[in-house]
């Protein structure tokens, strides 16, 4: 795994992007604070949406790094979460201003995957993760249904020997206001 790891972590410091197994499904991901990285990926994916990019962290405690004031709500979610859950939370702060739309949130999510969250720490950056399928297309559920497009179109294809057990649907989101307000936007 650590050769792997290297390997990944050398990838995304040099501005490339990776197609990489998540607790839920396959991603495509770059350095979340990597403005040319960050376009490569919306280019990848035929999109401009930066409500459909995510950063993960490697953990809790880094999800302040990212948010500007993190809700209380917020950290009583990401406590008691039992399924992988993104949080769409108010001021975004340092990743690509290419990741934060209009109204300043932020998506951050806090993986269970042992690659996963190994790969964030020895990258020491939030990573940026969005379904691996082109804009508007059907998310694959599994690493073969994932387009020639998409594989070739990535620096690197992280072994899906590093799968795990993935839940195979998207992640829970819930987007939080200032004030506490809580919305779901996907169960």
């Amino acid at each position: 795994m650590k050769e792997e790891l290297l390997r990944a972590a050398e990838v995304l410091k040099r501005g490339g992007v990776i197609l990489y197994p998540t607790d839920t499904v396959w991603g495509v991901g770059c350095d979340a604070t990597n403005d040319e990285a960050v376009q490569r990926v919306y280019a990848l994916k035929r999109s401009e949406n930066k409500h459909s990019m995510t950063v993960l962290v490697g953990s809790v405690n880094d999800v302040g790094r990212y948010v500007r004031r993190v809700p209380e709500v917020a950290w009583q979610l990401l406590e008691v979460a039992e399924e992988p859950l993104t949080l769409i939370l108010p001021g975004g702060v340092g990743v690509s201003p290419l990741l934060i739309p209009e109204a300043g949130t932020i998506g951050v999510r806090v993986p269970r995957h042992e690659f996963l969250v190994a790969l964030l720490r020895r990258l020491g950056r939030p990573l940026v993760s969005t379904s691996a399928n082109i804009s508007g297309a059907d998310t694959p559920l599994t690493f073969s249904e994932i387009s020639s497009e998409i594989r070739d179109g990535v620096d690197l294809v992280v072994s899906s020997r590093f799968e795990g057990r993935p839940t195979r649907k998207p992640s829970s989101i819930i987007s939080l206001g200032v004030g506490g307000e809580i919305k779901i936007i996907r169960e």
